[in-house]
């Protein structure tokens, strides 16, 4: 099963409240299979996890992997006994602002949910607590993330967009990237975005999306460009990518993103820049629906 990453198309930030947790409102759509991991299951007494591809060496010791907590707490919550084991192919970098580690628990609990003949729903309530951006990598669909990462709603009919996803190998932690935001004084006249318009199907849909999303933005991108440079750097190489309609970076970074009109476009900035920077990550592919 596919573990596609996540891209907030905007994400807008307000200062925490006595929880100390942020308000949050975004737009989140998923990647294809071209930027993806892939996760597989199998029956088996205990729960075990193997990894391999170019990111495993970040996945950390199975005691912390998001896959087998997903796993422990489903099993606890739906009094499974039986176990499974997960192999893992990490192809989506760690620390980047598309929620890799949430990805590979969302697919985790899908992948549970057929395995042990468990109704969705109950994974639904076990996967908040579990990271901000897991309810929404279960679901694998475009959706509105708001309160605190909570409120995960479906957008039915939102066009899909051809992208370039890029990662220059830049960690970005989220805790430390929200720090700063929070001693920068930022998220002050916080509001929720009003609701999604009918956007429209097909390419002309798409550019209509893309239009609404120009006067939005990542509230986070100027604090995670202070944290890395690189960020900056990034978004303005990219800007001037042909084709390029709108840039942005994605979460708490460091992951950029370009949109374009098609996916042939797409690929064409992608592989220019793949040329000129052979060490990042670099993917076209098409945001919505996760693959």
């Amino acid at each position: 099963m596919y573990a596609p990453a996540k891209v907030n198309l905007f994400l807008h930030v307000g200062r925490p409240g006595g929880d100390g947790r942020h308000p949050l409102d975004s737009l989140v759509v998923f990647a294809g299979e071209e930027a993806a991991d892939i996760l597989t299951v199998e029956p088996a007494d205990d729960l075990g996890l193997v990894a391999g591809g170019p990111f495993a060496g970040y996945c950390g010791p199975n005691t912390d992997n998001l896959v087998l907590l997903a796993a422990r707490a489903l099993k606890a919550h739906a009094g499974v006994t039986s176990g499974a084991h997960f192999a893992l192919e990490k192809n989506l970098p760690a620390s980047a602002g598309i929620g890799g580690g949430s990805a590979d628990a969302g697919a985790a609990l899908r992948l549970l949910c057929a395995l042990w003949g468990i109704e969705r729903k109950q994974a639904g309530t076990i996967a908040p607590g579990l990271g901000g951006d897991v309810l929404a990598a279960l679901g694998n669909v475009p959706c509105r993330m708001r309160g605190d990462g909570n409120r995960v709603e479906p957008v039915a009919g939102l066009p899909p967009i051809a992208a370039v996803l890029v990662n220059p190998g830049v960690a970005c932690a989220t805790g430390a990237v929200f720090d700063a935001f929070d001693r920068a004084g930022a998220g002050a006249g916080f509001a929720e975005t009003p609701e999604l318009p009918d956007f429209g199907h097909g390419t002309d849909g798409a550019l209509a999306l893309i239009k609404w999303l120009g006067v939005l933005r990542n509230d986070l991108e100027p604090v995670a460009a202070g944290c890395a440079p690189e960020i900056g750097e990034l978004l303005a190489e990219m800007t001037a990518l042909e084709g390029a309609l709108l840039v942005r970076m994605s979460g708490s970074g460091a992951t950029c993103f370009a949109l374009f009109a098609d996916l042939s476009a797409a690929r064409n900035a992608a592989a220019q820049v793949a040329a000129d920077h052979p060490g990042w990550w670099v993917r076209a592919t098409t945001l919505g629906a996760g693959a």
